[in-house]
This record gives C-alpha cells, structure tokens and sequence, in this order.
C-alpha cells in the first residue's frame, strides 16, 4: 500500500520520473507523459490519503514499489 503524501511532494516525485505538469483541467489538476495524462488530486491542507495515492500510480502504470524509491 502506498503511503500517504503532500500534494506537494506528490507533484515533486512525478516530475523526477519526467511527468510535466500540474495543468487546470476543470475540476481536477492533470500531469502528462507523452501521449499519457493522469488526473491528480486537487491541492488541500492535509496530505493525499494512501489508497488514492495508489491509484493515481495505478493510472500513471507506475508499481508502488518503484514510487518507494523515487
């Protein structure tokens, strides 16, 4: 199970493993990898509970394992 997160340090961990973004995409920010986009969590005070920080890496094909060691 992945751990919970800053959307701070979320965005920060994406962008080292070459995502871009955050973008507005109406209701929800998204990032993009080439032709992929994921929708990300909107920025809130507390950090981004574990169960959806593993869908987002779910969506993104990236293994909770390799998000570990980013």
């Amino acid at each position: 199970m992945a751990k919970s997160i800053s959307w701070r340090k979320l965005i920060q961990k994406f962008r080292t493993i070459e995502w871009s973004g955050p973008y507005s995409g109406g209701r929800h920010f998204f990032m993009t990898k080439g032709a992929q986009k994921i929708h990300i969590p909107n920025p809130h005070k507390s950090d981004i509970s574990g169960p959806l920080v593993a869908e987002v890496l779910r969506q993104a094909n990236v293994p909770i394992s390799d998000w570990e060691h980013i």
